[in-house]
């Protein structure tokens, strides 16, 4: 059985201490103590992509046992605390039913994401970021099916040339959602995409002739200055709605 981090679900996932199989909603019951955004939907999608294989009854109803929800509260921790595609997680899983000694993922860096690298893809430092499907993406944020067609259809949100998600879009996504909660839909939301674009298209304006320069150390720099200047936008940004609410400094 695999073993979990103390604490919340991955301490408490048993099947009520008499040792019989839980039903799905009495196993969403057992994750929401630690993953209140955790649905029904998201365990069928993670049982789906092999992450989990719970019995059936001679009815067709899922019986989940201690380990399967221990090995659910995993799966969700590492999403929510590393940021890892399920590719990732399942070999791991793989790995220590194997019993070998795997250390965890890096934490994420205090910019809420981790930096990219290719997980998805190969061993760390293989050079080429995170990518996510779109079913992993709207299992990952936690949010329906619909709300991310709406998004999409509003221009919110979108995939790379080679058709998979990054993980800054998992960010975005579960902010759109949060907003959507205060009853902010997509409709809403155009003008905020709008000036996010301008924002980036001024940062652009001056990188750009720094990343076309002959010199390697100066072509080096932009990323740097890129960063920097995102991250004064993004303050002033702050800033600037914080006076027109008349909203106290932080």
């Amino acid at each position: 059985m695999l073993h979990t981090p103390s604490g919340g679900a991955g301490a408490g996932a048993t099947t009520g201490g008499n040792g019989r199989p839980m039903s799905i909603g009495a196993v969403l019951e057992v994750l929401r103590e630690e993953f209140p955004e955790v649905t029904i939907s998201k365990i069928r999608f993670l049982e789906s992509e092999g992450l989990v294989e719970p019995e059936r009854s001679p009815s067709g109803y899922r019986k989940f046992r201690d380990g399967d929800v221990e090995r659910l509260a995993y799966v969700l921790r590492m999403q929510r605390d590393h940021y890892l595609p399920l590719k990732v997680i399942r070999e791991h899983l793989d790995a220590l039913a194997r019993g070998e000694e795997l250390p965890l993922p890096p934490a994420p860096h205090p910019g809420g994401l981790p930096e990219p690298r290719g997980a998805a893809d190969g061993p760390p430092g293989a050079g080429s970021p995170v990518r996510l499907g779109r079913a992993e993406l709207v299992a990952v944020a936690g949010v329906t099916e619909d709300q991310f067609a709406e998004w999409e259809s509003y221009g919110l949100i979108g995939p790379h040339e080679d058709g998979g998600y990054d993980m800054g879009a998992v960010s975005v996504a579960r902010l759109l959602a949060d907003l959507g909660r205060f009853g902010l839909e997509a409709r809403h939301l155009r003008t905020v995409k709008a000036a996010a674009d301008r924002e980036a298209g001024l940062v652009e304006q001056v990188v750009a002739p720094l990343r076309q320069h002959r010199d390697p150390g100066t072509r080096e720099r932009a990323e740097t200055t890129a960063r920097e200047l995102a991250g004064l936008s993004l303050r002033l940004h702050a800033a600037l709605v914080r006076t027109a609410l008349r909203l106290p400094a932080p």
